[in-house]
């Protein structure tokens, strides 16, 4: 007989880790999923759709309700597995997989344990990221890792680029990791949690840029909440700027003064700043020179 398994899933990594299990034949009995927020822009593939496609029930009420904690008890998986699920489960839910509750994580960890963490990657500068398939714990992202695969973060990937590698990734530890756990050969590497570290989540108004950072600093803010993220943002003349695109450049300048129009260079606390795509609020988002001619901000501060 083929173990049970329990999906908690959403998003392209739940989408693309649900589908690679099916591919494998895996015996998926239940998934759990989430309603889309109204706020937020849904750019990704729908979990619901594809577990209804497959004839799987799929709940978006929490794992750890009691009703469905009981409903789980009664199906006696074997596995649960956890695919960007956005709920922290429960000691006691996890407890009721017969052979292992298993999450897969978007970094290479035990760097960025915690939220976003392609985002905070991105943010951070860093060169490189990954997925981890690891058991879960009470504790956040810190059980015993099964397998991980690491990614490059190009120095002009934004935090959409990445995010689609760690999504390769995590169906390639997929792949590698099912039939392991299936076989009970598994490996279970203890996590070293001080050699990471843990990040919260991120809210729209994290986005607004410092101008006394450097424009490095800056750079990698806007590229790691760029679209479909809600932007890295300033102000102008009272008026919310979001900026979707930027670019370090040699130079020196008073923080966050317009230096040049064309091209629109901003001094930081160091280097310059080039601004490729703007958008005041209420208006369209455009690129620098159109901008520029739209709105004239020559000399102007942004704050």
């Amino acid at each position: 007989m083929r173990d049970k398994v329990v999906v908690c899933a959403y998003h392209n990594v739940g989408y693309r880790c649900l589908e690679e299990l099916l591919r494998q034949g895996a015996d998926v009995r239940l998934v759990f999923s989430h309603e889309d927020s109204p706020g937020e822009e849904i750019w990704f593939q729908s979990v619901r759709a594809l577990a209804a496609r497959h004839g799987i029930p799929c709940l978006t009420s929490s794992i750890n309700a009691p009703e469905n904690r009981a409903m789980i008890a009664e199906l006696a998986p074997d596995f649960l597995l956890s695919f960007y699920y956005r709920n922290m489960i429960s000691p006691e839910v996890l407890a009721l997989a017969g052979r292992g509750a298993l999450n897969m994580h978007g970094s290479y960890l035990p760097r960025y344990r915690g939220r976003v963490p392609v985002n905070w990657a991105v943010i951070k500068g860093e060169r490189a990221t990954g997925a981890t398939l690891h058991y879960m714990v009470e504790k956040p992202d810190a059980g015993e890792i099964v397998d991980q695969q690491q990614v490059e973060i190009a120095f002009e990937d934004t935090a959409f680029d990445v995010f689609n590698k760690v999504t390769e990734a995590a169906v390639t530890v997929l792949r590698r990791s099912w039939p392991q756990l299936v076989a009970g050969t598994a490996a279970r590497i203890p996590m070293d949690l001080k050699a990471g570290n843990y990040c919260g989540g991120r809210k729209p108004e994290d986005g607004r840029i410092d101008w006394s950072l450097s424009a490095l600093e800056i750079y990698n803010l806007v590229r790691g909440v760029t679209h479909p993220y809600p932007g890295a943002f300033t102000t102008l003349a009272g008026k919310k700027l979001l900026v979707w695109q930027a670019f370090p450049v040699e130079g020196t300048g008073e923080p966050g003064r317009v230096l040049s129009a064309q091209p629109l260079l901003v001094g930081t606390g160091s280097g310059l700043l080039e601004l490729r795509r703007l958008q005041l609020e209420g208006a369209a988002e455009l690129c620098a020179a159109d901008f520029v001619q739209a709105t004239p901000c020559d000399g102007a501060l942004f704050t």
